[in-house]
């Protein structure tokens, strides 16, 4: 298969604004791990675990820090971050196909909707009335858009995707296929004999350079917006909950599970499968490990874990049993302790 992308050493070493030690005029085609890149592609060294691994690179050039560079044996892209720097090289790489201007005729995109030149609505997609689309936008097959939206400038929505009514999406918004943006809140009010519906009457609103993974779903709020801040990422089968607020660069890995009106500070990270009950606060630049759960708000900024960790299935048994003696364990120590100060008094 020819390479669909080809750049000189040089040339990338002027797109990643890196310094090159070695053959400028070295052909590159693609990126490879250090253990299985061949001739034409580029390693990175990023994680210590593989630096044994960089000797014996058959890649034609790596990206790695300064101090690695008399371990290499090819040539070498200087960075003072290498994964970052490998972040910014798959871009120049990647071959994604991207749907063609216009709009398929299969589409449905009500009268009233100004489409960009530039734009890409896709097949069965379907566009109502009020929304606004910005430059660059591409929509894809399947994709629903509801009355009165907003699709901020160059931002992308594969297919299957949802987006309820009065949404808004900031520029360079990315959302993955099946994800459903702006469904209602699970809020109902029990009444003694059923659970009475609260519609939900906000909405949700995104910030720009978002990125939201497959699968994905945002509620929308009941009185006030739920709201994505700019730069949050968000990974495959996350459920946020209605009314919660998100922060500026925030990660919320896989399985994040969000109850309604959580507020989760500036550049957090929730491990994958962790999750926070509603009506909490977690402080900016806080960690939450995996398959943890916030049942508390969090305001001072620190690595938290909940739980217990992993161990053979017998002795997991022998330590439930003890987790539910502790209360009693707890009362007795407590008895213990007031006969001795009884008996230090007397």
């Amino acid at each position: 298969m020819t390479p669909s992308k080809s750049y000189t050493l040089g040339e990338l070493a002027r797109l990643l604004k890196l310094d090159l030690v070695g053959d400028g005029d070295c052909v590159v085609t693609g990126i490879g791990t250090l253990k299985n890149a061949v001739s034409g592609q580029i390693g990175f060294l990023s994680n210590m675990a593989y630096v044994d691994q960089l000797a014996d690179t058959k890649a034609s050039a790596v990206i790695l820090l300064s101090r690695h560079q008399l371990s290499c044996p090819t040539n070498k892209l200087i960075s003072a971050n290498p994964y970052v720097s490998f972040a910014v090289a798959t871009a120049l790489f990647s071959d994604e196909p991207r749907l063609a201007a216009g709009v398929h005729p299969s589409a449905c995109v009500h009268s009233d909707v100004s489409v960009p030149p530039d734009t890409c609505i896709g097949a069965n997609a379907v566009v109502e009335k009020g929304t606004v689309i910005g430059k660059g936008v591409s929509i894809g097959s399947g994709c629903f858009v509801g009355e009165n939206c907003v699709i901020g400038d160059d931002s992308k929505l594969y297919s299957g995707v949802t987006v309820y009514h009065k949404v808004k999406l900031g520029s360079r918004v990315t959302i993955h296929a099946g994800s459903v943006i702006g469904a209602d809140g699970f809020g109902f009010a029990f009444d003694g004999k059923r659970s009475v519906k609260i519609h939900q009457l906000g909405s949700v609103v995104i910030g720009d350079d978002v990125e939201i993974g497959a699968s994905t779903t945002i509620d929308r709020g009941a009185i006030e917006d739920t709201i994505i801040a700019n730069g949050v990422k968000i990974d495959n089968q996350v459920q946020i909950g209605h009314n919660c607020i998100i922060g500026e660069h925030s990660i919320l890995c896989g399985c994040v599970a969000l109850a309604g009106s959580v507020t989760i500070g500036k550049y957090c990270i929730m491990g994958g499968g962790s999750g926070a009950v509603g009506h909490i606060t977690i402080a900016d630049k806080t960690q939450v490990s995996a398959m943890s759960l916030v049942s508390k708000s969090i305001l001072t900024p620190d690595l938290y874990s909940s739980g217990t960790g992993q161990m053979k299935t017998s002795d997991w048994k022998r330590a439930i049993v003890r987790f539910q003696q502790l209360d009693s364990i707890a009362k007795r120590v407590k008895k213990l302790e007031q006969n001795s100060d009884d008996n230090n008094d007397g």
